[in-house]
């Protein structure tokens, strides 16, 4: 196990760092929770993105988990709230446990509940998600908190075996609260998340 970081006491524009991914992205699936699914789905639409916002706060990096060890020749994205990371700690035990090395969490950490009003999440700005990944069992686990850091090491964490987690500080943002309706901009919100669902079965199997 390894433990690299890059933080530096600052905080990134949570735009600025999915931009990067986006950027960086190829034919990785892409799990998204709260505050991460509109503005993901505003960077593009792809056929491997999965918005898991509907219910059961905290569960997005099961849900990712479980398609990282059904298809372990597809590499998994999670990008999960510190929030919803917090309700489900376990999974940071499971994952390498169960030899999830396809596996990529990457914890959108702005110390809030942000689409239900910004409160504040326990031990905001206090939480060791490296340390926690760390002592789970996580090959590899990284901190940053500077956009140009983040994008430069992305190429690499993004090859890397895993598990892998990903602490990135970004400032509290704006978002709403989330819903599935025909105006939404993000596409991947338009349609019920049985719908959502099929979709990513079927391109995961045509994949």
């Amino acid at each position: 196990m390894g433990r690299r970081t890059a933080r530096g006491g600052g905080a990134v524009k949570k735009g600025e760092a999915l931009t990067a991914l986006a950027r960086h992205r190829t034919d990785e699936v892409v799990v998204t929770s709260m505050s991460v699914v509109r503005p993901w789905g505003r960077l593009g639409d792809h056929p491997l993105d999965f918005a898991s916002a509907d219910s059961a706060m905290g569960h997005t990096a099961d849900f990712a988990l479980g398609i990282a060890l059904a298809r372990p020749d597809r590499r998994v994205i999670c990008l999960n709230g510190d929030g919803s990371m917090l309700m489900t700690l376990g999974t940071l035990v499971t994952a390498p446990g169960a030899g999830a090395t396809n596996l990529v969490v990457v914890v959108i950490d702005n110390g809030s509940y942000e689409i239900t009003g910004s409160q504040p999440v326990p031990g905001a700005g206090g939480v060791d998600y490296v340390g926690l990944a760390l002592a789970s069992g996580f090959e590899t686990a990284v901190a940053f908190d500077d956009a140009r850091v983040f994008d430069e090491a992305l190429p690499a964490l993004l090859r890397t075996a895993g598990p892998v987690l990903i602490d990135l500080v970004v400032d509290v943002d704006d978002e709403g609260p989330i819903q599935r309706r025909p105006d939404e901009e993000a596409t991947y919100l338009r349609v019920s998340l049985e719908t959502s669902a099929w979709r990513l079965r079927e391109a995961l199997a045509e994949g």
